[in-house]
């Protein structure tokens, strides 16, 4: 009867190894291809976290420029607005001058003209009588009709001055209009970049946060597949690696607890 105990439990180990030996290579095969495919994934998160960052710092970077792009027109449409000023000033001086030029030689010209366009009118009171001796004859200058035309010379030239200052000042202004809706437009253009470069930004960090979230939950995992591989190997390593001795040791106890009964079984004890 103990030899048949004996031999049930023996029995009974070799078949627990057996299960066990079977866990064992399944489980640590599992647990290395576990390993594997979550080794996998991390490598594909820290390249999407990669990604993320690169994208980022692209995006602040863009978002640095145009910001400083929209600053200097600021710059520039403030420095166009006061030079523009100035020009403005200097324009209407101009034109004042030329026109108050204009306005005092008119006078001055009427004035001449007045007096030398009137043909052969002389003073009645001077030519009525003989002049006294001593006294030429009254006549009027020769040299007049010259001075009347320097002065209409210059009247045209002051006009001139006039009509190009008011071109340059109407080019000038065009030129600053032009430059000032170029410019909002630029920077119009520039603040929806910059908009939705932000609005790409917060999106993108968004994904990051997610991203090192699934980065750390696949580490955790990893870290768990690596305390059950240790587990594994305490657990089965040894009996991995004497089973066959294990087996072989019970088979021969078997074989000999069997002969002891065989032997027992059939002598005469009485």
């Amino acid at each position: 009867a103990n030899i048949d105990e004996m031999i049930t439990d023996l029995k009974k180990q070799m078949a627990d190894d057996v299960k066990h030996k079977d866990f064992c290579n399944g489980a640590i095969r599992e647990n290395e291809k576990a390993q594997t495919l979550k080794a996998r994934d991390i490598d594909e998160h820290n390249a999407n976290l990669d990604s993320l960052a690169n994208h980022i710092t692209q995006l602040k970077r863009s978002i640095a420029k145009l910001t400083g792009e929209v600053e200097e027109m600021q710059v520039q449409l403030k420095r166009a607005g006061e030079d523009r000023e100035i020009e403005n000033q200097d324009f209407q001086h101009t034109v004042e001058d030329q026109r108050a030029t204009k306005e005092l030689l008119n006078k001055a010209k009427g004035v001449l003209e007045g007096v030398y366009k009137k043909k052969d009118e002389g003073y009645p009171a001077l030519v009525q009588q003989e002049p006294p001796a001593g006294f030429k004859e009254y006549k009027k200058s020769g040299g007049a009709g010259g001075v009347v035309q320097l002065i209409q010379n210059i009247i045209d030239e002051a006009k001139g001055m006039e009509n190009d200052a008011l071109k340059a000042e109407a080019d000038a202004q065009a030129a600053y209009e032009d430059f000032v809706k170029n410019s909002n437009d630029s920077t119009a253009a520039n603040n929806k970049a910059i908009t939705a470069k932000t609005e790409e930004k917060a999106d993108t960090e968004s994904s990051k946060v997610a991203a090192e979230g699934d980065h750390a939950a696949a580490t955790s995992e990893q870290e768990q597949n690596a305390n059950m591989a240790a587990d594994l190997h305490s657990s089965c390593d040894f009996l991995l690696k004497n089973f066959d001795l294990r087996q072989a040791a019970r088979s021969e106890e078997l074989e000999a607890l069997a002969q002891a009964k065989a032997i027992l079984s059939g002598a005469n004890l009485s």
